[in-house]
């Protein structure tokens, strides 16, 4: 279980990773060796589970997010195996999430255009014959995204 401190800490490093142990720990009243243990707990315990820097898409000419629900074409443990190993791969799918519904899963994929998102469907999911249904939502405009979890 997390105390106050380590909640603290890990608001700290979710605001800004790249603080110095000295800046985090002055940041929640501790010395810099008991701040840098808790961290490396919180590492080994998987609480915090890499360091990652925030990237603009729009920079990379990166345009398009879309959510694709897919649906297999049987419901079986190879067939799910064979699909999750294969998106895996695939640099243009930010998220897999096995959901419950009509559909088995929902990838969040950014592409540059809507040209090459076709191209992506067609020559990287749609070859694969264990899916039966791809649904493309395309975002139309992101409100906003959060990247830090609530503490």
């Amino acid at each position: 279980m997390l105390d106050k401190k380590d909640q603290q800490l890990l608001i700290a490093l979710q605001a800004q990773a790249r603080l110095t142990v000295s800046e985090l720990a002055n940041s929640i009243n501790l010395s810099d060796t008991p701040c840098l243990r808790r961290i490396k707990k919180l590492e080994q315990e998987r609480v915090i589970t890499g360091y990652h820097a925030a990237i603009n898409p729009k920079a990379l000419n990166l345009n398009v997010l879309v959510y694709a629900f897919v649906r297999l074409g049987q419901n079986s443990v190879s067939a799910a195996q064979q699909f999750e190993q294969h998106v895996e791969k695939l640099p243009h799918v930010l998220e897999c999430s096995v959901i419950s519904g009509s559909y088995d899963y929902l990838l969040k994929i950014i592409a540059h255009d809507l040209e090459s998102y076709e191209l992506f469907v067609k020559h990287q999911l749609g070859g694969l014959s264990c899916i039966a249904n791809i649904e493309s939502t395309v975002v139309l405009k992101q409100s906003f995204s959060k990247k830090q979890l609530p503490l």
